[in-house]
């Protein structure tokens, strides 16, 4: 195929899509199969770190083995936080407390100080300070009773911001749902639905791995973060429109937005250099992506130190934080501090989900005697509406959805494939009781989710019609040396299988993206020798519908399939699909092709 031009404002960038150049891969293809199969297994980990940083179990547990090919370790602790090293290899001895000790610098957040008071085990969540100013591993042998826990309704309920269509991919990363499209979507199957490539932006020239993870859509831009900067760019041309400069790195973004187009990051105080090579996710600024600037910018603070913030969120016009020294949350139009962590706290808000609601994941108890509270909670005042206590001993969870509530954990780090899910919990946002819980074994289901530290960071899932959809692990197709997968609903009330399947095709891997209204939207990985595809499942015949179709030339699928949706960012809006890498790294010699921080595709009818 002819070679597309890169982005105006843009170096030349020699070769496009043309034969490979002296360059390491930006995220490497799975090794093909004979005949290559196509497409990643959906099962591996891009982290070299085990079970997303799950603790060695002293007793012997199992370990996740490190994936093929897996990105390099940084030097330091900036850049994607999930290739850090294992944070939890010494447990701390107590709960990490904002106030009780001075902070270890910016380290790894496997560093917290301690706490002179260590709480009860399975003491309440507590509420959150309205502030103006500002492993024990779990058995593989778990009683199912035990995994249920207990849910507490709050009367003075108050029902803030809007609710969203839920996704676990946050919609197409643009503005938020309002609610009222569930029963058809807005995505139309194009006259023809063969795509080319728009453009490409050229990977970042750095030095060390540094993270560009955030994506987002407007109705005139696709917003993407660079090495020290966010870019809008033209959705067609690839034209820069605005970029707005960054102090240091950008650690962790939001994926959702508010309907006027706000949403929120974090990111270092400065670049890194040799003799600090890193200084600490601190900072958190509200971005508009309307208008392409910063809006503000704001530190959570223990005494003088601005402590780590490991995520963010947005909900109902608030921007959420949390991280080993709490949570915090502040209101997006202007900056002000809603609520922070307080000297007192025997718990901790370790991070939140947004979009339709806000969800939080309150820590309470020392390591290895840990009860997690799933909180829904006022964006506004922090007050809790409903509760629900997860088993004592669960470490970690992840927020799938926020409405419907659905939480995923890795009960006894019985995943064994380093995914973070063996279980998902169906939860009532308006009395906190569980309606469902739902096994997942690792060796059958192909999701992931990161409950360490990024507690919304979830892919490969999508919610809606009151179901969890969810990708398989590949088997063998009807032709030989052909894998493939498919998709599977999970009913929300019952806890089972709705016997809706939707299988990817040989050599084809099938994956949730997000919902459109009642339907669902997949990416379909492709095999050695055909493009990706983005299809439309109906959410009740299941029947698939191609709304793209990527070239199969060759130049183009290698660029395609070296950003997996699993290790990646993947946006699709009305015959439009985004691909994004969430960091850049140094060119190594060792180069199987060209890397791309982001590819732009589109449909031609």
């Amino acid at each position: 195929m002819s070679q597309p031009p890169p982005p105006p404002n843009q170096p030349p960038q020699p070769g496009g899509f043309g034969p490979p150049r002296d360059q390491q891969p930006q995220q490497p293809a799975p090794p093909p199969q004979t005949p290559p199969a196509g497409g990643p297994d959906f099962a591996q980990s891009p982290q070299p770190a085990p079970g997303y940083g799950y603790p060695q179990a002293p007793q012997g547990a199992p370990q996740t083995p490190p994936p093929p090919a897996g990105p390099p370790q940084p030097q330091s602790g900036y850049g994607y936080p999930g290739l850090q090293p294992n944070p939890y290899a010494q447990p701390p001895a107590a709960q990490p407390n904002p106030y009780g000790a001075q902070q270890p610098g910016y380290g790894y957040p496997g560093q917290p100080p301690t706490v002179p008071a260590q709480p009860q085990a399975g003491q309440p969540g507590g509420g959150r300070k309205i502030n103006a100013q500002v492993v024990m591993i779990v058995s593989t042998v778990v009683v199912i009773a035990l995994i249920i826990g207990t849910g507490i309704w709050y009367s003075n309920r108050s029902d803030g911001g809007k609710q969203d269509t839920a996704s676990s991919s946050g919609g197409t990363g643009g503005k938020e749902d309002d609610g009222k499209s569930a029963s058809g979507g807005t995505e139309k199957a194009p006259s023809d639905p063969a795509a080319k490539v728009l453009y490409q932006v050229p990977m970042p020239e750095v030095s060390d791995l540094v993270t560009t993870t955030g994506s987002w859509l407007t109705d005139k831009a696709y917003v993407k973060s660079g090495v020290a900067e966010i870019v809008g760019y033209d959705r067609d041309k690839g034209t820069r429109l605005w970029t707005i400069e960054l102090p240091g790195p950008v650690c962790e973004a939001s994926k959702h937005a508010t309907p006027d187009g706000r949403t929120a990051i974090v990111h270092e105080p400065a670049m890194p250099t040799k003799d600090k090579p890193t200084h600490g996710c601190s900072q958190v600024a509200a971005i508009d992506l309307d208008a392409g600037k910063k809006l503000w910018t704001q530190t959570v603070k223990s005494g003088d130190q601005a402590i780590r913030l490991d995520n963010v969120t947005v909900s109902g016009g608030t921007v959420a934080v949390g991280g080993t020294s709490g949570g915090a949350a502040f209101d997006i139009a202007d900056g002000k501090a809603l609520w922070a962590p307080k000297a007192a706290d025997t718990c901790y808000d370790a991070g939140y989900g947004g979009g339709a609601k806000l969800v939080a994941v309150r820590k309470c108890g020392q390591y290895g005697q840990r009860q997690l509270h799933i909180q829904t909670i006022d964006p506004k005042s922090g007050k809790v509406i409903s509760e629900y206590k997860m088993s004592q001993g669960i470490e970690y969870a992840a927020i799938v959805s926020t409405d419907p509530l659905v939480v995923a954990a890795d009960v006894g780090q019985s995943a064994g494939d380093g995914s973070g899910i063996s279980d998902f919990f169906s939860i009532d946002n308006g009395t906190g009781k569980l309606r469902a819980h739902i096994s997942a074994p690792g060796d059958t289901y192909a999701a992931r989710c990161d409950g360490i530290s990024r507690v919304e960071d979830c892919r490969g899932l999508a919610v809606g019609n009151d179901r969890l959809y969810v990708p398989t692990e590949d088997h063998d197709g009807s032709e030989e040396f052909r894998k493939t997968n498919e998709v599977v609903a999970f009913d929300l009330g019952t806890g089972k299988q709705t016997g809706q399947r939707a299988d990817a095709g040989d050599g084809y891997h099938i994956y949730p993206l997000r919902m459109d209204g009642a339907d669902v939207i997949a990416y379909k990985s492709p095999p050695y020798d055909k493009g990706g595809q983005i299809v439309s499942i109906d959410g009740g015949s299941f029947k698939q519908t191609k709304l793209l179709e990527n070239p199969a030339s060759r130049d183009v699928r290698d660029a395609e399939t070296s950003m997996s949706p699993d290790r990646a960012e993947f946006l699709y809006s009305q015959g439009h699909l985004y691909m994004s890498s969430i960091y850049a790294r140094k060119a190594s010699s060792s180069s199987l092709g060209k890397d791309y921080l982001a590819l732009a595709f589109g449909a031609g009818g």
